[in-house]
């Protein structure tokens, strides 16, 4: 029985296997003929979890892929290929939906028999949407539950997963759970994160970071020099002061009419003058394109919301949720016992470093200076993450074999399907993201 390596590609919300076709190519040229020792490439893109289906939650969306891999190993044991070696790269939501099903292979004792190998991501909001302060940001979080259904109540972090209430995205990030024992499993753990200009998954989210560096690049003089062989993929980069940096010399007014872009797909996008013909319609395209989303997205939203009770009421099998919330139960069950029997408990007669989350401040009194600094408006590209965001970032971070790649992708409107070359017939500057593909086929052990 000859031994295979499975490479598992995961799409992103309303996607389907189509939006990873140029993924696959890649990963195919680069690794499809290598042979490591007697093992050998076989890729899975997931079908089951697409389209309508990517509303119904990462938890469903993990459930579904689970399956579709277990079936996938056993076929090919029935064609003589045992599978002996995994991994999984997930773009957008298909990263958070890996996250999951990894988790669930794991406590099905799956890695047991098979060594888990590369885990990678494509602009997934790792510690969900979050909050800018912006009119725009607030109208997202408000309207993102309601109309992407269980999906949208994840990514903005108001669902209430556990039996204890919290968010799916902390769960995955807590390293008590299955889910996070399960990614430290993989020696290789590589994330990219676009940079700037991703409209759909900021920086601080894809990234995993508290801050965006990113966010004012123009004018806050940060250096950054790019790999030679792969396009738009950062190598470094570094801050210098403000004062070193350079600025552009200002449009002349016609220019920018004449440079100026609607903020519509390209498809509808002209040059000089049809341009402005084009903004002349706006008060009418605008209202109609937005009704007309809100009318789709209700619609799917309230389906898939029906599809979930009908998958809540015949599923047989035990759930990770109801796992964990076994667990949840019993330690609770334990902190009773303790409270109960306080002469059981050790108590502490002096104050323990870093149990109070006080620690972490200044214990000194700040300053005026430092006092208006900090109540003073934060910048529009710098997030409002709460603790819960926070603590994910900080536990992820915590991985040591977790590597970042920036990828920077300058005069697009948006980087996101960019990344991963998602539609090059339709949009040809897709292409554009083919260097960021090669980075992780080269890098992808075998």
């Amino acid at each position: 029985m000859s031994d295979v390596h499975l490479l598992v590609l995961i799409h992103g919300m309303w996607g389907n296997p189509s939006h990873l076709a140029h993924v696959n190519k890649i990963i195919r040229e680069v690794k499809g003929e290598v042979e490591d020792g007697d093992v050998k490439l076989e890729v899975l893109v997931a079908e089951t979890n697409k389209d309508e289906s990517t509303y119904d939650g990462i938890d469903w969306g993990g459930e579904r892929v689970a399956e579709e891999i277990r079936q996938k190993t056993a076929d090919l044991e029935k064609e003589g290929r045992k599978v002996t070696r995994f991994s999984v790269t997930g773009y957008s939501l298909g990263g958070l939906v890996a996250r999951y099903v990894i988790g669930v292979l794991h406590q099905s004792k799956f890695f047991e028999t098979v060594q888990p190998v590369n885990f990678n991501t494509l602009a997934t909001p790792h510690i969900g949407i979050p909050r800018f302060p912006s009119t725009f940001s607030s109208i997202s979080a408000f309207l993102g539950p309601k109309l992407l259904s269980r999906s949208g109540e994840q990514f903005f972090c108001v669902d209430k997963w556990s039996p204890r209430g919290r968010p799916l995205v902390e769960v995955l990030a807590d390293p008590d759970r299955i889910f996070y024992q399960a990614l430290i499993l993989f020696p290789n753990i590589r994330i990219y994160a676009n940079a700037i200009n991703d409209l759909t998954v900021p920086y601080v989210t894809s990234g995993i970071s508290a801050e965006d560096p990113f966010g004012d690049y123009e004018k806050n003089g940060i250096k950054i020099d790019f790999h030679e062989e792969y396009k738009h993929v950062i190598k470094s980069y570094s801050a210098v002061p403000l004062s070193s940096a350079t600025t552009k010399e200002p449009q002349r007014w016609y220019e920018s009419i004449r440079n100026m872009r609607v903020p519509l797909p390209p498809r509808f996008q002209a040059e000089f003058p049809l341009n402005l013909a084009v903004y002349a319609l706006l008060p009418i395209l605008f209202p109609t394109f937005i009704c007309l989303a809100l009318i789709r997205l209700s619609f799917q939203s309230h389906q898939s919301r029906g599809r979930l009770r009908n998958l809540e009421a015949q599923s047989t099998r035990e759930r990770l949720v109801h796992i964990i919330g076994k667990l949840e139960s019993e330690l609770e069950s334990a902190a009773v016992d303790l409270y109960d029997d306080p002469a059981g408990t050790p108590i502490a007669t002096s104050r323990i470093s870093g149990t109070d989350p006080a620690d972490k401040a200044s214990s000194t009194k700040p300053t005026k200076g430092q006092q208006k600094k900090s109540q003073s408006k934060p910048p529009p590209y710098q997030p409002l993450l709460t603790p819960g965001q926070l603590q994910c970032i900080e536990n992820l971070n915590n991985i040591p074999q977790l590597k970042k790649e920036r990828t920077f992708f300058e005069g697009v409107r948006n980087s996101h399907a960019v990344i991963v070359c998602r539609d090059p017939k339709m949009f040809k500057h897709h292409l554009e993201g083919e260097g960021v593909l090669r980075h992780w086929a080269d890098h992808f052990e075998l």
